[in-house]
C-alpha cells in the first residue's frame, strides 16, 4: 500500500467513524485513526464576527458530539482530498459536505478539513498501518468564507 492509500485509508475510516443514522457512534474507532493525544478544533465566528477555536482531546470531542449524533442522523462526505507527505508527516486537505442522508440533493452545510498525521511504527491495527491523526481543525463555509476551487 502506497503512502497515500493508507493515509487515505485513515482518512475514510475517520468520516465512517462520525457518519451514521442518530444513534450511539462506536468510538472505539477513534484508536484506528488517530494518535491517543491527538487534538480535534472546531473553529467558527461569533455574532459579531469574531473568530473563536474549541480545542478538544478525543474524549473532550466524544463528549461534545455524543448528544448530537444520539439525536441526529449525520453524514459527513467527502468531496475533496489533496494529501502531502514528507517522510513521516502527512497533510490532507479534504473538503466535506455535511448532509442528513448521504445521498440528500443538497448538504447542510460544507467546509474544510485540515488533518496532520505522523506516521509511527507500524502496528498493524488499524485502515492505514502506522498513520495516524495528531491534528485536525475545521471550518464550516459561511457568508464571505467560501470553499474554492471545488466544483459539485
Amino acid at each position: 500500500m502506497t503512502d497515500e492509500e493508507a493515509i487515505g485509508a485513515v482518512i475514510d475510516e475517520m468520516y465512517a467513524m462520525i457518519s451514521g443514522p442518530k444513534g450511539p457512534r462506536d468510538w472505539s474507532r477513534q484508536a484506528r485513526c488517530f494518535h491517543p493525544q491527538a487534538r480535534q478544533m472546531r473553529t467558527g465566528v461569533d455574532d459579531r464576527g469574531r473568530p473563536w477555536m474549541k480545542i478538544m482531546s478525543l474524549e473532550e470531542y466524544r463528549v461534545d458530539t455524543a448528544p448530537y449524533f444520539e439525536a441526529n442522523d449525520f453524514y459527513e462526505v467527502e468531496i475533496e482530498r489533496r494529501i502531502d507527505v514528507f517522510g513521516n508527516v502527512a497533510q490532507v486537505r479534504s473538503v466535506y459536505e455535511a448532509r442528513r442522508a448521504p445521498d440528500d440533493a443538497a448538504p447542510e452545510r460544507r467546509g474544510i478539513n485540515m488533518i496532520h498525521l505522523y506516521r509511527q511504527a507500524p502496528d498493524n491495527e488499524g485502515p492505514g498501518g502506522g498513520w495516524r491523526i495528531v491534528s485536525m481543525i475545521w471550518d464550516n463555509e459561511r457568508p464571505g468564507v467560501g470553499v474554492q476551487g471545488v466544483s459539485v
